[in-house]
């Protein structure tokens, strides 16, 4: 989920990834994920020259660690690694996921982190609890990473345009019905460039209220929003899943239970389908195992 954020640009305010890799090793350790990016704006010209003239050229590195159980020995080693790597000026950006509940001196390692360039973002799985480092890039990594659950969505132009559409007509109806009335030249260019305004601002509203498709993705199960509407489900009560392509030719996971089946929209909120389709059979897979 971490890798599907990362290419996405979803974790742009913590840096602009340009690098993805898997099973990243330095010296005797391998990190399942690692990425590497810089403060630097990748966007218009002029954006561009701003932070060339004012952002900061540190190199940021985002690694993923995942074990058992982190103690204040593993942890160092981990920094060291890194430290050693690394350049003395670049910023290294740890996340720590264990499987069984925090040590008391392990918590102390991860608050105390001395050295500012390092910042440590930790999740145990048993106790869902959540450890971050006290300096300033461990408080600004800990909201950014979000290591045990994803958030994936994304602007659908068609459905804004059929938003759009819509508060359009009905605006131009409007001033049809107001000459109707005998309220002579309602209906020139002004208005109607007040109409295209207007449908503008109220279409997106529209679009939000109604169409917007966000789908956000745990350990446990999953939340779909179309609009304000709110569709929640367990990967416990699901047996599988497969790619579905729909009559409009939308990309969808189906996943199927006992009661039917179920499309989690990929195409609307530009999610891979290989990777999220892999991803999702091992959670189900995963859920079956712990039943």
């Amino acid at each position: 989920m971490i890798e599907e954020q990362l290419v996405r640009g979803d974790l742009r305010w913590l840096a602009n990834f340009s690098e993805i890799h898997k099973d990243y090793t330095i010296g005797d350790v391998t990190f399942p994920l690692y990425a590497s990016g810089s403060l630097q704006e990748r966007g218009f010209f002029l954006s561009r020259i701003f932070s060339a003239l004012v952002t900061p050229r540190y190199k940021i590195h985002l690694l993923i660690y995942t074990e058992q159980n982190f103690d204040p020995k593993l942890i160092r080693k981990l920094v060291l690694a890194c430290k050693n790597k690394f350049g003395s000026e670049d910023w290294i950006c740890l996340g720590l996921v264990q499987r069984e509940a925090f040590q008391k001196a392990a918590k102390e390692a991860i608050a105390n982190t001395a050295d500012k360039n390092v910042g440590i973002v930790a999740y145990s799985l048993a106790s869902k609890e959540r450890i971050a480092s006290e300096n300033v890039l461990g408080k600004g990594l800990a909201k950014q990473l979000k290591l045990t659950e994803a958030k994936f969505e994304a602007f659908d132009l068609p459905n804004y345009l059929k938003s759009f559409t819509i508060t359009f007509f009905s605006v131009v109806l409007f001033l049809v019905f107001l000459t109707v009335l005998g309220i002579q030249n309602i209906v020139n260019p002004l208005s109607l460039l007040i109409a295209i305004v207007v449908s503008l601002i109220v279409g997106h509203r529209l679009y939000k209220n109604r169409y917007h498709t966000t789908l956000s993705i745990d350990g446990k199960g999953f939340q779909l929003w179309e609009g304000k509407a709110v569709r929640e489900g367990k990967w416990t009560d699901f047996s599988d899943a497969a790619i579905y392509i729909t009559p409009k030719r939308e990309t969808c996971l189906r996943l199927y239970s006992k009661n039917g089946t179920l499309d989690l929209p990929l195409s609307r909120t530009r999610l891979s389908r290989k990777e999220t389709y892999s991803m999702i059979k091992r959670l189900i897979k995963r859920s079956e195992k712990a039943e």
